[in-house]
């Protein structure tokens, strides 16, 4: 899974449109072997976005009907901070459950995930994934893959806004010395493996500050991060 990992999060950093950040979405649902995977933001315009694999009629009768007026998993969203499983949502409501049943037939899933993330200009987004399984295969899937799915929101989160051009810097710029020391390192030439060993972290959460850092700077790669960063003085090499 490791190697399916890198690969995808480098097929992230190399799309160049939308269309093509889609399709790699679409190739998440084979790596984690799930019905379904979604990202939802709001786009430039402040209109909704999604990049979703649902099927096509289930997508135009979710925004035909507006259902993300009465979507527990949408409500929740703006209440929420950490993931959450949606079993641990309100479904008592009788919209809420008409909503289920009608999600359950639009081959949603009886299981799902969401991570809420929000960025340093108050931007919003939601990455969530669902399938067909008991609570126990869901419960033993979330808590082998929680970490990954944390992280490729984040990433998904800032190649939207890097390819609809919502980066541009117009103040200054703080990382935190954690993000500072990521970009440090990777600068001076270490791998990733080097670098997380070196601060004493894990991969993954050494990756979550890259990626932290590359998103409020509003780079394209962690290579353009380590320039900017550099050209702002927020890092000497």
């Amino acid at each position: 899974m490791l190697s399916q990992m890198e690969a995808f999060l480098e097929r992230v950093e190399q799309c160049n449109t939308l269309g093509e950040l889609n399709q790699v979405v679409a190739g998440l649902r084979d790596v984690f072997q799930v019905n379904h995977v979604v990202y939802h933001s709001v786009n430039s315009d402040g209109e909704p976005y999604a990049l979703a694999t649902y099927d096509a009629d289930w997508a135009e009768h979710y925004e035909k009907e507006e259902l993300y007026r009465i979507d527990p998993v949408v409500l929740s969203a703006f209440q929420r901070f950490n993931p959450y499983s949606w079993k641990s949502l309100s479904w008592e409501k009788k919209p809420a459950r008409r909503f289920f049943l009608e999600a359950m037939d639009g081959g949603v899933g009886n299981q799902g995930v969401s991570v809420p993330i929000r960025g340093p200009h108050g931007e919003f987004s939601l990455f969530s994934l669902s399938h067909t399984c008991s609570d126990e295969e869901w419960s033993k899937f979330l808590s082998h893959w929680m970490s990954d799915l944390l992280l490729i929101g984040h990433y998904l989160h800032s190649a939207v806004r890097v390819l609809e051009n919502m980066d541009e810097i117009t103040e200054y710029v703080s990382l935190s010395p954690r993000e500072t020391d990521a970009l440090r390192l990777l600068g001076a030439g270490m791998n990733r493996g080097r670098a997380a060993e070196f601060l004493k972290i894990s991969e993954h959460t050494l990756r979550v500050y890259i990626e932290s850092a590359r998103f409020k700077l509003g780079a394209a790669n962690t290579t353009h991060a380590v320039a900017k960063a550099m050209a702002q003085g927020l890092i000497s090499i």
